[in-house]
């Protein structure tokens, strides 16, 4: 009797160690854990330097709030992390990622999100319908590298993007993306008022102008003036600069362009490989990316626009990127 029990106990031990190691095989291995760092537009999170698949945790939290959407005109906004864009997202291809969400308890509606960079249902949507005061979370594997858009959509999907519930995220390829100097981030999205532009005071969403596609601000990131003057983005001479370009839409296309410089070189669709050099003007669809590179080779100040130019010119889609140093006469002169 005694000799059976062992052997039965013995069994058990087996077979339970073994299964153990069929389902650890089963599961990545990952080097490290840590958190993701968020930036706030224009800024770019730092490189990402190692060379293996580690667990990333990003934590977002729904805001919303009122905020100025041009000088004197204020709008409640809808925001992930209190900001319009929401953070910028940076994770290498093969990375095991949780995305924490929750919903501040003054929020009015619930939210969730969708990110475009997720290979699963609704892009993580279906799984963080998440209520005022309440938190959500899931895991995905970030398959495929490139830039990628995430948004809210919780119905009516247009609203929570139209107020502002939009970003990036991108997944650098193995071998990261080339070195340059500069990298920021800008995003353009629309805004429906019931004001016409400029008009002060506080604006409400206007749902027919929005079904109609008839919006009264253009703008990147997130209000009018957001790039310009004080706040441009700056480089100096022969720097190379990478900016990482959304468009949330929720309805228009972004004809973006850089007045009085080419893009060396273009990402299209925000895909990980060039797919264009020496470009003017690359479309980018609602609810997609593109990667851009160019060496700046003449100081002065090089005009950020939809070149739907309307809405660079009297909607707001206008921005400024300063370069300093020295003249360059042999390739722009303006002193004969």
């Amino acid at each position: 009797m005694r000799i059976s029990l062992w052997f039965f106990a013995t069994a058990c031990i087996i077979t339970l160690t073994s299964c153990d190691a069929i389902i650890g095989s089963n599961k990545p291995a990952f080097k490290s854990s840590e958190t993701a760092e968020l930036t706030v537009a224009p800024k770019v999170p730092e490189t990402i330097t190692r060379r293996h698949k580690a667990h990333v945790e990003v934590n977002l939290n729904a805001v919303e709030k009122v905020g100025q959407l041009a000088d004197g005109v204020d709008y409640r906004f809808w925001t992930f992390n209190g900001s319009v864009p929401g953070p910028f997202i940076r994770v290498r291809v093969g990375d095991e990622v949780t995305l924490n969400l929750s919903n501040h308890p003054e929020s009015f509606v619930s939210h969730n999100i969708d990110l475009h960079a997720v290979t699963g249902p609704g892009g993580g949507a279906m799984v963080t319908a998440t209520k005022p005061g309440e938190s959500t979370r899931f895991t995905f594997a970030a398959l495929h590298p490139g830039l990628y858009v995430y948004h809210c959509a919780t119905a009516p999907v247009g609203v929570h993007i139209a107020n502002g519930m939009y970003g990036l995220i991108l997944v650098e390829p193995v071998d990261g993306l080339p070195a340059v100097d500069k990298e920021f981030y800008v995003m353009q999205g629309e805004f429906y008022t019931r004001g016409a532009f400029g008009q002060p005071g506080m604006q409400l969403f206007d749902y027919q102008a929005a079904l109609d596609e008839e919006p009264a601000y253009v703008v990147f990131n997130g209000r009018v003036g957001s790039l310009l003057n004080e706040n441009a983005l700056q480089a100096r001479v022969g720097e190379t600069v990478r900016l990482y370009v959304g468009n949330a839409g929720p309805g228009l296309i972004s004809s973006f362009h850089v007045m009085g410089e080419m893009f060396d070189v273009v990402y299209g669709e925000g895909g990980p490989f060039p797919t264009h050099e020496h470009i003017q003007t690359t479309l980018i669809p609602a609810g997609g990316a593109a990667i851009i590179e160019m060496k700046v080779e003449v100081p002065g100040t090089y005009m950020l626009v939809d070149h739907s130019i309307f809405r660079a010119i009297n909607k707001g889609a206008m921005g400024m990127l300063e370069v300093s140093g020295p003249a360059q006469l042999d390739i722009f002169n303006d002193t004969l």
